[in-house]
């Protein structure tokens, strides 16, 4: 009888093998671990190709202009979140008469708006939008072609129109009214009315009369509504045989200063009591000229002072130099922030609009007297749709009542659009 012999087995402890266990399963572990952590090309690919381009790109010509802007809308991508979003911005691009892409601007993410200012009316214009991400991009579709236009009239201004028209038609019917002899009111202002009294004052006090026009140039209203005034008081100053001083602060208000006093005085028949002396140049230096007019209204002391114009810092300088030697003071002037100085110091003021409706108020010409009642009828009708929104507002508000509250709507919605 043969006997095979037996083959050696290995005997493994318990806790040994339990080691080698143990080993293993970290091995395997960490070797999927290693494997599932390394960037898969594919996969990538996949995810950055899931950027999602823009939706409803439209373009339209912007309206009442010269044909230059065209606007852009569109809904964003999808991809496009405020937190954690794929987007990194967008490109827009336009094509010019089917020529190559041009990129007219690059935005941020979240942007659904473009205007291009810089079209032409007699290309052709079409627009895509690129979605930009981290390593890839989408493209839009292309709008279809367009032109710009160009309109010449903004029919959502058609309220300036018939408030336009109302002004025109209220014009035209005072200054054929006053042109047929008929005497049109027109509010008294003291000022004005005063300049006889002023000047009576200073022919009775043996004393001269002094001017100031400001210190702006020929170039400014106010200087040339001045001399407006200054035309009927060197004339009043001929017929009274007075004496008058007018210190400029510019030269070219010297030479039109003179031309107007010496037709006064011709016209009063008196071109031989003119002087050019009444009228002198000091100097374009702000305080250099008002320390000139300062010591001339000492030296001098006038028994009426005309301060009527444009003035700065001046203003109180000069109205209380002439208050502390008595003169009667008429000012007058556009700027707000000088009225509350001749207010406080002089004894007239022309406010605002008074100084420049002086020429229409002192000629009794019927165009100038037609024009100020023109501009009063407009001023009335602001003021009629200012009372009667304030009304129609406080009532909506407060009782909530519905009619009002549409017609409120319905003014926002006309004034908003322009």
């Amino acid at each position: 009888m043969i006997v095979e012999p037996q083959q050696a087995r290995v005997v493994i402890p318990g806790t040994v093998r339990f080691l080698l266990l143990a080993f293993l399963a970290v091995v395997v572990s960490i070797t999927s671990t290693a494997t599932a952590s390394e960037p898969n090309a594919d996969s990538t690919l996949l995810e950055t190709q899931q950027v999602e381009p823009v939706t409803s790109l439209v373009a339209q010509d912007f309206k009442y202009d010269n044909g230059e802007r065209i606007e852009l809308f569109w809904v964003p991508s999808v991809d496009d979140r405020l937190v954690d979003g794929l987007v990194t911005g967008y490109e827009v691009y336009r094509t010019v008469n089917e020529g190559d892409p041009q990129r007219l601007a690059i935005l941020p993410p979240g942007a659904n708006t473009f205007r291009d200012e810089a079209a032409e009316i007699d290309s052709v214009y079409s627009y895509y939008i690129t979605t930009l991400a981290e390593e890839t991009s989408a493209k839009s579709v292309a709008t279809e072609p367009m032109t710009s236009e160009r309109e010449w009239l903004n029919r959502d201004r058609g309220y300036l129109f018939l408030i336009a028209f109302v002004i025109a038609a209220a014009v035209i019917f005072f200054v054929e009214t006053a042109k047929r002899g008929k005497k049109l009111f027109i509010r008294k202002i003291a000022g004005l009315e005063a300049i006889d009294d002023a000047v009576g004052r200073a022919t009775e006090m043996g004393r001269p009369v002094l001017f100031v026009p400001g210190i702006h140039d020929m170039d400014d209203v106010q200087t040339l509504a001045a001399l407006t005034i200054l035309g009927r008081v060197s004339r009043t100053i001929a017929d009274y045989d007075s004496k008058i001083f007018m210190p400029v602060s510019r030269s070219l208000v010297m030479t039109a200063a003179r031309e107007t006093i010496k037709s006064s005085y011709m016209a009063a028949g008196r071109p031989d009591a003119y002087n050019d002396d009444m009228v002198n140049y000091v100097t374009d230096e702000q305080f250099g000229y008002v320390a000139s007019v300062d010591g001339l209204i000492v030296r001098e002391k006038p028994a009426t002072i005309f301060l009527l114009g444009a003035f700065f810092a001046e203003s109180l300088i000069l109205a209380e130099t002439g208050n502390s030697v008595g003169a009667i003071q008429i000012a007058g002037t556009a700027r707000p922030a000088q009225l509350p100085f001749f207010i406080a110091a002089c004894d007239f003021t022309l406010i605002g609009e008074e100084l420049f409706a002086a020429s229409a108020y002192l000629s009794d010409e019927p165009k100038q007297l037609g024009s100020l009642k023109g501009q009063d009828v407009g001023k009335g009708i602001a003021m009629f749709f200012v009372i009667a929104g304030t009304v129609a507002a406080t009532i909506s508000y407060a009782w909530d009542i519905g009619p009002v509250n549409d017609v409120l709507d319905w003014l926002n919605q006309v004034f908003s659009s322009n």
